[in-house]
C-alpha cells in the first residue's frame, strides 16, 4: 500500500503546481515548432551535427590543493569528520620480504661473494641473495572497482522474506494446491497415539490409546482433527480437536517417543505420538502449516477493520487486543519479530542492483607473485629389482639368498623422441645385494680418491651414507608428452666383449654350473677390474598417456636387450626408441632374460627427504641417517624463451660427454684397445697439480670424487661413449681451469700365461688430451674435437701452434700427427655464466668502466644496441639481473644518447616477454625484486627522472616509431618503475616528511608533464592504426597519474588530468569516449578519493562549519575547481549524455560504480559519512533535471510493443523523432505558490491544506493496478514539453557547455542507472541538504524533481509474480528463436527493482 500512497501524494503535489501555474503549459507549441524532423537523418548526421554544435567545454582550473589544506588546517582539524579530508600519514611505506626458498639455506656457497670476481657473476650471485623490496599503500585495497573492496558481501545470502498484496491471491491458490484442499476434501489420516490428558491423573505409557485421525476442512475454512476407534471414518468420531483453537504445536517426548503436543488456548492441550519419527514431523509439519494460514486470515480481517477505522490510535490499540484475544502467542511473536526486523539495519541500497552483483572482475589487476623455482610435471620414480635368469648364491659357504651372480648398475635417463634429444641427466641406481657389493669391496681405492674440501656446504646435514645407494629419484618434464621414453642402461664390471659376457644370460636353461663359471669369472673380474665398467644391456618404457601429463603407471619396461657395442651413443639410443613402437623390429633384438622393476608415481607437494641436483636439502628434510633419501633430477630444459623461467638459485654445474675416440691410426703406442678415458677437471697444468674434489660420484662411493671413467669397449680401437660426467664448477673459473683426460689400456687378459709382473699391469697410459674451459671469458659447450698427445709435459696449456712448423710451449708429442682424434661435448647448467656473447661482452664492459677505465659513450651504445641480438631464453633467465644492471648503467649515463639506448633495450626487453607470454615474469620484477640504486646527488641521477626524460625522447614524433608503439603497448611496465622508484626515493632520502611540493625538483615535475603531453597524441591519434597500444598507454597512463596523488603535489596531478582531459572533445569517436571514462574510472577510484575531492565548505571570510555549508545543486565553475574530480566526472558525464547509447551507457557505467564503491566502503559506513559524500555528488539532481524529459519513461518493458504491430514490422518502427532540441529560455514561476505546500514539501507545515487534493478520498482496492491505472500513456505527462528549462541564471553553470540538448528518450538501462544514483544521493544526504535544496530550488525544478521521484516509482515497482510469469511466457512466444534461458532473463530485466 505504500507505493499506491506515495504515487497519490506526488500527483496531489503535482496538481497543485499545475493549478497554480497552468500558463507553463503555453510552451508546448513553441518548443515542437523548434524540433527538427529527422525521419530520414542517418546516425552519421546526427553525429556531424552534435560535431558542430557542440562546444568544447572550458577546462577549469584546479585548486592549489598544497595552500588550500594548509590555509584551511585549522578548520580540517576541526572537522568532526576530518578522516573524510586528510591522507594518511602512514599512506606508503617500503618493506623487505625474506626470501623465501623451499630449502634449508641458502642455495649459494658460502664463500661464492668472496671468490666472485666477474661483474656477471656478482650480480648473479647478489639477486639469487637479495631479499624482495615491497612497497606496500596501506589503503592499496580500497584502490580497485567495489567489488574489490576489503570485507564486502557482494552478493546477500537471503534477503527478508516480504508479502505483497499483489502477490496474496496467487499465495493462497498455491497454498491451496499444496495442501490439497477443498471443501470436505481429506488433507491428512493416519493413525496416532492419544494420551489422556485428564489433570487429575498424570499421563503415562499406558495412558495412550490407539486411534484414528482425519484432519478435515469445513465448508468456513476452518480446520477439525477428528478421530476415531477405527477407519470408517463414515461413523461419528469419537471426538474433534477444533484447531481454530489451537496456539501452537510442538515435539515433546517426555512421555513417549515420536510425541508431539498441540497446545489451546484454554491453557489445554493434546498429547499425540506417532509410530516413527518422519511421521511425526510430517503432522507437526502440516499442523504448522494450517495454523500459519488461520494467523494470516486473522490479520487479513485485522487489516480489513483497520481500513473502517478514523482514529489511528484507537485502530492500533482494537487491532492489537483483537489479534491478542484471538491468537495471543502467535500475535505476540509475530510482533517481536517484526520489531526486531526494523531494528536490523537496512540493506545497502546497491545490493539489490542488478550491475553489483555481476562478478564482473576484468578491471582487477592480476595477482603478482614473488619470483620461484618452477619445475614441469614431477615424477617419482622408485628402483626396486633388476634380478636375471642366471642367480646362484655368492656367498663364499653358499648361506645366503639366491642372487645376481655378478654385480650390475644402472643409469636412468628421459629420452625425447618427438624432439630428438636427451632431456634428463644421469640418475645412477645400485640395485645389488649387499652380498653381490661385496664382491667390489676390495676395489682399488680409485673411486674414494683422494682427500680435500668437496663443493657441498651441508656437512653435518647430509650423511654420506644415507646418499651413497639412493634408490628414488624426482625427473622433471616440462613439456609432457607419449613420445618420452625412460631409459635404463645397465652395466657391468669390466670382463670381456658384450657378446661373450651376455651368452650365458640369454640361455633360458638353468644350469647352476653355468651359474657357478660365471660366478667365478666375475669375482676374479671384480678383484682385478673393479674400477672400471662396460655396456651390458638396456630397457626403456613410455612414461605419459597423453600431451596433459598424465603418467602411465600401468607400462611396464620392455624386455632386457642387449647393447650393441657398435650402437652406444645417445644418437642410436634415440634411434631405437624411434622404433620402439613397431614389434616386427624390436623382435631382432637380442634379448637378456631377466626382469627390471622400477615404478612411478606422482610427487605430491609436501614430498620429504629430498635434495636437488645440487645436493642441497629442501624444508622437509629430515636428518637421520637411516631415512633414505631422493634425488632431483636435472632436467635439460629446451632452449626456448616460453619454457625458461628467471633463475632464482645459484646452480653451475658442467656436463661432459666423451664421444668418440678414433685410435686406429696411432702408431705411439704398442696396444691401445681396450681403453678407458679418466676425466678430471684442474685448475693449474703445473706438474705436481692435484685435480679438484668437484665431480659427482656414483653410487658406493664418495659424494664428490677427483676423477670418473667412462665405460670400456672391449678390442676397440675406435671406442664410443655415452657416459655423462657431472662436474660442480667453482664460482669463479679462470684461464687456467681444464679438464684433463687421460686415456689407459686395461688389461682384461687373465690367463695364466706370461710373467706375474705382466699379469700385474692392469692399466697403461696411452695419451692425454685436454679442453680448456674457457675461450673468450665463457665456458666452451659446443662439440668440440681435440688432439691427443702422448706426453704431457708442465705448462701444457700454453701451448700454441705459430704454423709454419714452429710453436709457443713445452715440446709435446702428439699422436698420429696432432689430428683431432677426440670428440667431446659439454653441456652447461649455470645460473652464474652465461652463453651468449652478447651479455657476456656488456657485462665485461660495464666491469672495466666501473673498475676506473674511462667510459666511451659511443662504445657503451654499441654494446647496448648488440644487447637487442641476444638470445631470448637467456634474457628469461637472467631477467632481473640484466634489468638491475641497465636501470644501474641509466643512473650513471652522463649522455643522453646513452639513456635513450639503455631505455631503447629495456623496451625490447620487455616486449620480448610479453611476446612470449611472460608478463607474469615482468610484474614479478617490478613488485619484488626492483630496487632503486642508492641516491648521490652529486654522483648518480634517480631511475625515475632520467627514463621519463628518455621516454619523452622515444615518444617524439621524429623516433623510431616501432621502438615507440612497443614503449606504447608495455608502458605499464615503465610508469610502474616510476611509480616504485618515486616511492624508495621519497622514503629512502626522508623526503616524505617534506612538504609536497618540495618533495621532487622542478625538472621532475616538468618531466612528467612533458610525457604526458607526448603521449596524449598517440593516444588520440593512433587509436585506429595501433588499437591496443593506444588502449594501454591510455591504461597506464591512468594508473600513474592515481599513484602520483601518493606522492606528488597534489595540486601538479590536477594539472596533469586537466592536460588530458583537453585533449578530447565532444563528439569524439566511441573509442576515445570509452579511453577517456577508462582514464576517470581508474582515477576516481584512488583509495582516497573523497579527501582529494575535500567535501567542506568554501567560503569567505570566518571559518565555516559544516552545519553553515552553502551546498552546491549545480555545476558551477566554483564547485568544479573546489572539488576537481567529482566536478570533472560530472561535467563528462553530462557530456556523454548529449552522445549515442554506446557512450551513454560508459559514463553511466563509470559514475554508478563509483557511488556503489561508497556505498560499500566500510572506511565511510556511517550516516554521516554517507552524508558528507552525498554533498558531493548533489549536482547529479541538475544533471538529472536538465534531462528529465528523456528520463521521463514509465514503461517497464524490456522492449516496446505496440498495439496492432507484429515482431517483424516492430523491428523497423523506431520513432522518428529528432535527438536535437534547443531549449528555449521561459519565465520562471512566481514566487507566491501557497506557503503552506512549500512548507509541506520542506516538512516545515501541514500538508493538508485547501490546495491539496484530499489524499484519502482517492483509493483502489488493489496496489498492481494503481500505478497503471493512473495513466493509460506509455509513459508520463511530458510537462518538460510543455515548459522552459526554469534554471535561473545565478545558479545555473550549463553542465554541457554548449546549447544542444538531446530530447530522445534514454533505454530502461540506462534510466535505472540513473535513479539508482539518484536514490542512494536521496536517501544518503543529511534532511537539512534536502529542505535546503527544496527551499532554494525553482517551482519547475521542484516538479522534475518529483517527477524524477515518481519514474522512480514506476521504475523500480515490483509488479508481482503473475506480470513475471506472462512475461517470460510473452517473451518466449516473440523470440522462439532464443532457449529459455535467456526468456527467463528478459523477463527478470523487465520486472522493475
Amino acid at each position: 500500500m505504500g507505493c499506491t500512497t506515495s504515487v497519490i501524494l506526488f500527483k496531489g503535489i503535482r496538481t497543485v503546481f499545475e493549478r497554480n501555474c497552468a500558463y507553463m503549459c503555453k510552451q508546448q507549441g513553441e518548443n515542437n515548432a523548434l524540433e527538427y524532423t529527422a525521419y530520414n537523418w542517418t546516425k552519421e548526421d546526427s553525429e556531424l551535427l552534435i560535431s558542430s554544435w557542440l562546444a568544447k567545454p572550458k577546462l577549469i582550473e584546479p585548486l592549489d590543493y598544497e595552500n588550500v589544506i594548509v590555509q584551511k588546517k585549522t578548520q580540517i582539524l576541526n572537522d568532526c569528520l576530518r578522516e573524510m579530508l586528510l591522507f594518511p600519514y602512514d599512506d606508503f611505506q617500503t618493506a623487505i620480504l625474506r626470501r623465501q626458498g623451499r630449502y634449508i639455506c641458502s642455495t649459494v656457497p658460502a664463500k661464492a661473494e668472496e671468490e666472485a670476481q666477474s661483474l656477471f657473476v656478482t650480480e648473479c650471485i647478489k639477486t639469487y641473495n637479495s631479499d624482495w623490496h615491497l612497497v606496500n599503500y596501506k589503503y592499496e585495497d580500497y584502490s580497485g572497482e567495489f567489488r574489490q573492496l576489503p570485507n564486502k558481501v557482494v552478493k546477500l545470502d537471503k534477503l527478508p522474506v516480504h508479502v505483497y498484496e499483489v502477490d496474496e491471491e496467487v499465495d493462497k491458490d498455491e497454498d491451496a494446491a499444496s495442501l490439497g484442499s477443498q471443501k470436505g476434501g481429506i488433507t491428512k489420516h493416519g493413525w496416532l497415539y492419544k494420551g489422556n490428558m485428564n489433570s487429575a491423573i498424570s499421563v503415562t505409557m499406558r495412558s495412550f490409546k490407539r486411534r484414528f485421525f482425519h484432519l478435515i476442512q469445513l465448508g468456513d475454512g476452518s480446520y477439525n482433527l477428528n478421530f476415531y476407534k477405527d477407519e470408517k471414518i463414515s461413523k461419528e468420531p469419537k471426538g474433534s480437536i477444533f484447531l481454530d483453537s489451537c496456539m501452537g504445536v510442538v515435539q515433546n517426548n517426555k512421555v513417549r517417543r515420536f510425541a508431539f503436543e498441540l497446545k489451546m488456548q484454554d491453557k489445554s492441550s493434546y498429547l499425540l505420538a506417532a509410530d516413527s519419527e518422519v511421521e511425526m514431523e510430517e503432522w507437526i509439519t502440516i499442523l504448522n502449516k494450517i495454523l500459519q494460514l488461520n494467523f494470516e486470515a486473522a490479520m487479513q480481517e485485522k487489516r480489513n477493520g483497520d481500513s473502517h477505522e478514523d482514529d489511528e490510535q484507537s485502530k492500533l490499540e482494537g487491532s492489537g487486543s483483537g489479534l491478542d484475544s484471538y491468537l495471543p502467542e502467535l500475535a505476540k511473536s509475530a510482533r517481536e519479530a517484526e520489531i526486531k526486523l526494523k531494528s536490523e539495519s537496512r540493506v545497502k541500497l546497491f545490493y539489490l542492483d542488478p550491475d553489483a552483483q555481476k562478478l564482473d572482475f576484468s578491471s582487477a589487476e592480476p595477482e603478482v607473485k614473488s619470483f620461484e623455482e618452477k619445475f614441469g610435471k614431477r615424477i617419482l620414480v622408485k628402483c626396486n629389482d633388476l634380478s636375471f635368469n642366471l642367480q646362484c648364491c655368492v656367498a663364499e659357504n653358499e648361506e645366503g639368498p639366491t642372487t645376481n651372480v655378478e654385480p650390475f648398475f644402472v643409469t636412468l635417463s628421459l629420452f625425447d623422441i618427438k624432439y630428438n634429444r636427451k632431456i634428463s641427466a644421469d640418475f645412477h641406481v645400485d640395485l645389488n645385494h649387499f652380498s653381490v657389493r661385496q664382491m667390489l669391496a676390495t676395489t682399488s681405492p680409485a673411486l674414494m680418491n683422494g682427500s680435500g674440501q668437496s663443493p657441498s656446504v651441508l656437512k653435518g646435514i647430509l650423511h654420506e651414507a644415507a646418499m651413497q645407494y639412493p634408490k628414488q629419484g624426482i625427473f622433471s618434464v616440462t613439456c609432457p608428452h607419449p613420445d618420452i621414453f625412460l631409459v635404463a642402461r645397465i652395466e657391468k664390471v669390466l670382463q670381456g666383449s658384450i657378446t661373450h659376457c651376455a651368452e650365458p644370460y640369454m640361455k633360458s636353461s638353468d644350469s647352476s654350473k653355468v651359474a657357478q663359471k660365471v660366478l667365478k669369472n666375475a669375482k676374479q673380474a671384480c678383484q682385478r677390474l673393479g674400477q672400471y665398467r662396460m655396456p651390458f644391456a638396456w630397457a626403456a618404457r613410455t612414461l605419459f598417456k597423453d600431451a596433459s601429463g598424465n603418467l602411465d603407471k600401468n607400462a611396464r619396461f620392455s624386455a632386457i636387450y642387449r647393447q650393441d657395442s657398435n650402437k652406444l651413443s645417445n644418437d642410436d639410443m634415440l634411434k631405437l626408441l624411434a622404433d620402439f613402437r613397431k614389434p616386427e623390429k624390436m623382435a631382432k633384438l637380442p634379448v637378456i632374460l631377466g626382469n627390471l622393476d622400477i615404478t612411478i608415481d606422482n610427487v605430491s607437494s609436501d614430498f620429504p627427504n629430498y635434495v636437488n641436483s645440487s645436493y642441497i636439502p629442501t624444508k622437509q628434510f629430515e636428518t637421520c641417517s637411516k631415512t633414505p633419501i631422493t634425488f632431483e633430477v636435472e632436467e635439460f630444459v629446451p632452449c626456448i624463451p616460453k619454457h625458461t623461467q628467471p633463475y632464482t638459485i645459484y646452480t653451475n654445474h658442467l656436463y661432459v660427454y666423451p664421444k668418440y675416440l678414433k685410435y686406429d691410426s696411432q702408431k705411439s703406442f704398442a696396444k691401445a684397445r681396450n681403453i678407458a678415458i679418466c676425466i678430471e677437471f684442474k685448475d693449474s697444468d703445473e706438474e705436481d697439480s692435484q685435480p679438484l674434489k668437484c665431480i659427482y660420484g656414483r653410487p658406493g662411493g664418495p659424494v664428490f670424487t677427483r676423477s670418473a671413467f667412462a665405460a670400456v669397449l672391449h678390442h676397440h680401437q675406435n671406442p664410443e661413449f655415452y657416459d655423462e660426467i657431472k662436474i660442480e664448477l667453482p664460482t669463479q673459473l679462470h684461464e687456467k681451469h681444464h679438464l684433463l683426460l687421460t686415456f689407459f689400456h686395461v688389461s682384461c687378459d687373465n690367463s695364466s700365461k706370461g710373467s706375474t709382473k705382466k699379469r700385474d699391469v692392469v692399466e697403461t697410459q696411452v695419451g692425454y688430451s685436454w679442453l680448456p674451459l674457457l675461450k673468450d671469458g665463457r665456458v666452451v659447450t659446443s662439440e668440440q674435437h681435440i688432439p691427443v698427445s702422448a706426453n704431457l709435459p708442465s705448462g701444457y696449456l700454453g701451448y700454441q701452434e705459430l704454423g709454419m712448423g714452429r710453436h709457443y710451449g713445452p715440446e709435446i708429442k702428439w699422436v698420429d700427427g696432432g689430428k683431432p682424434l677426440l670428440k667431446i661435448s659439454t653441456h652447461l647448467v649455470s645460473t652464474v655464466y652465461t652463453q651468449d656473447q652478447h651479455l657476456h661482452n656488456f657485462f665485461q664492459y660495464c666491469q672495466k668502466t666501473e673498475s676506473g677505465a674511462q667510459a666511451l659513450g659511443n662504445e657503451l651504445v654499441k654494446y647496448l644496441k648488440s644487447l637487442h641480438a641476444m638470445e631470448g631464453h637467456v634474457m628469461i633467465a637472467f631477467l632481473p639481473t640484466i634489468l638491475n644492471q641497465l636501470f644501474r648503467v641509466l643512473t650513471r649515463a652522463t649522455q643522453e644518447e646513452v639513456a635513450v639506448n639503455v631505455t631503447r633495450v629495456i623496451i625490447h626487453v620487455v616486449a620480448q616477454c610479453h611476446e612470449e607470454g611472460l608478463e607474469s615474469h615482468l610484474r614479478s620484477y617490478v613488485k619484488y625484486a626492483y630496487k632503486a640504486e642508492p641516491y648521490v646527488a652529486s654522483e648518480y641521477k634517480t631511475v625515475h627522472e632520467e627514463l621519463t626524460k628518455s621516454m619523452t625522447t622515444i615518444l617524439k614524433p621524429s623516433a623510431d616509431f616501432l621502438t615507440s608503439n612497443k614503449l606504447l603497448k608495455y608502458s605499464w611496465f615503465f610508469f610502474d618503475v616510476l611509480i616504485k622508484s618515486m616511492a624508495q626515493h621519497l622514503i629512502e632520502n626522508s623526503k616524505v616528511k617534506l612538504l609536497r611540493n618540495q618533495r621532487f625538483p622542478a625538472s621532475y615535475h616538468h618531466a612528467v608533464e612533458t610525457v604526458v603531453n607526448m603521449l596524449m597524441p598517440h593516444i588520440t591519434q593512433k587509436f585506429r592504426d595501433n588499437p591496443e597500444a593506444s588502449k594501454n598507454a591510455n591504461h597506464s597512463l591512468a594508473v600513474f597519474i592515481k599513484r602520483c596523488f601518493t606522492f606528488m603535489d597534489r595540486g601538479f596531478v590536477f594539472k596533469q588530468i586537466n592536460n588530458y582531459i583537453s585533449c578530447f572533445a565532444p563528439g569524439d569517436p566511441k573509442t576515445l569516449f570509452e579511453y577517456k571514462f577508462e582514464f576517470l574510472r581508474v582515477v576516481c577510484n584512488h583509495e582516497h578519493y573523497i579527501p582529494l575531492n575535500l567535501p567542506m565548505p568554501f567560503g569567505k571570510g570566518r571559518i565555516q562549519r559544516y552545519q553553515d555549508l552553502q551546498l552546491d545543486y549545480s555545476l558551477t565553475d566554483e564547485f568544479c575547481r573546489n572539488h576537481f574530480l567529482v566536478g570533472l566526472l560530472l561535467r563528462e558525464v553530462g557530456t556523454a549524455l548529449q552522445e549515442f547509447r554506446e557512450v551513454r551507457l560508459i559514463a553511466i557505467s563509470v559514475l554508478k560504480n563509483l557511488l556503489i564503491k561508497h556505498s560499500f566502503d566500510d572506511r565511510y559506513a556511517s550516516r554521516s559519512h554517507q552524508a558528507r559524500i552525498a554533498t558531493l555528488y548533489l549536482p547529479l539532481f541538475g544533471l538529472l533535471i536538465e534531462n528529465v524529459q528523456r528520463i521521463n519513461v514509465r514503461d517497464v518493458s524490456p522492449f516496446p510493443v505496440n498495439a496492432g504491430m507484429t515482431v517483424k514490422d516492430e523491428s523497423l518502427a523506431l520513432p522518428a523523432v529528432n535527438p536535437l532540441v534547443t531549449p528555449q529560455k521561459g519565465s520562471t514561476l512566481d514566487n507566491s505558490l501557497h506557503k503552506d505546500l512549500l512548507g509541506a514539501i520542506s516538512g516545515i507545515a501541514s500538508p493538508y491544506t485547501t490546495s491539496t487534493p484530499n489524499i484519502n478520498s482517492v483509493r483502489n482496492a488493489d496496489s498492481r493496478g494503481s500505478l497503471i491505472s493512473t495513466d493509460s500513456g506509455n509513459s508520463l505527462p511530458e510537462r518538460n514539453s510543455e515548459k522552459s528549462n526554469s534554471l535561473d541564471k545565478h545558479q545555473q553553470s550549463s553542465t554541457l557547455g554548449n546549447s544542444v540538448v538531446r530530447c530522445d528518450k534514454l533505454d530502461q538501462s540506462e534510466i535505472k542507472s540513473l535513479l539508482m544514483c539518484f536514490l542512494y544521493i536521496l536517501k544518503s544526504m543529511s534532511d537539512d541538504a534536502l529542505f535546503t535544496y527544496w527551499n532554494k530550488a525553482s517551482t519547475s525544478e521542484l516538479m522534475d524533481f518529483f517527477t524524477i521521484s515518481e519514474v522512480c516509482l514506476h521504475q523500480f515497482q515490483y509488479m508481482g509474480k503473475r506480470y513475471i510469469a506472462s512475461l517470460t511466457k510473452c517473451v518466449a512466444l516473440l523470440l522462439p528463436a532464443w532457449n529459455r534461458n535467456d526468456a527467463c532473463q528478459i523477463a527478470a530485466a523487465g520486472q522493475p527493482g
